[in-house]
C-alpha cells in the first residue's frame, strides 16, 4: 500500500488529498509543501486523519487513523525521515529536497479503526 488519503480541517470544510506515506515509529509519516492548503490548515488545528485500504470486493480492508501532526523539517528526526522516503520512493529520488525545503507530517495516532484487519 503505498497511497493513502489525509484529511485535515479549513475554515469551513475538511480536505482531503491522495498522499504518499510510511509508517516509521508507530506513526505515519506525510511528506508536503509548504505553500499547501494542507499545510495551512494543520498550522492553524494540528489535528488529522488518514485512510489506508485495499480495496477487494467482498474482502475490503481498511485502516482510519486521527491523531496531532508534528511537523519535522529539520535536524537528525528530519534526515532520518528523509531517508526512509528517499529508499522507497522514486519521486523523492527524482526530485530531492533538504531540510527547510518541504517538511515531514507525523500523526500520532490518538483514535484507530479498521475494517477486515485481525
Amino acid at each position: 500500500m503505498e497511497e493513502a488519503r489525509f484529511s485535515t480541517m479549513g475554515k469551513k470544510f475538511p480536505h482531503v488529498k491522495p498522499v504518499s506515506y510510511v509508517f516509521l515509529d508507530d506513526s505515519i509519516i506525510i511528506a508536503t509543501d509548504y505553500k499547501t492548503k494542507t499545510f495551512k490548515n494543520l498550522k492553524q488545528n494540528p489535528m488529522a486523519a488518514v485512510s489506508i485500504d485495499v480495496y477487494n470486493p467482498g474482502a475490503h480492508k481498511a485502516i482510519l487513523v486521527q491523531g496531532e501532526i508534528k511537523i519535522i523539517d529539520e535536524g537528525p528526526e528530519f534526515k532520518r525521515i528523509y531517508d526512509v522516503f528517499f529508499k522507497k520512493f522514486e519521486w523523492v529520488r527524482r526530485e530531492p529536497w533538504k531540510e527547510k525545503e518541504a517538511p515531514f507530517l507525523k500523526l500520532s495516532t490518538i483514535t484507530k479503526i479498521s475494517w477486515g484487519l485481525s
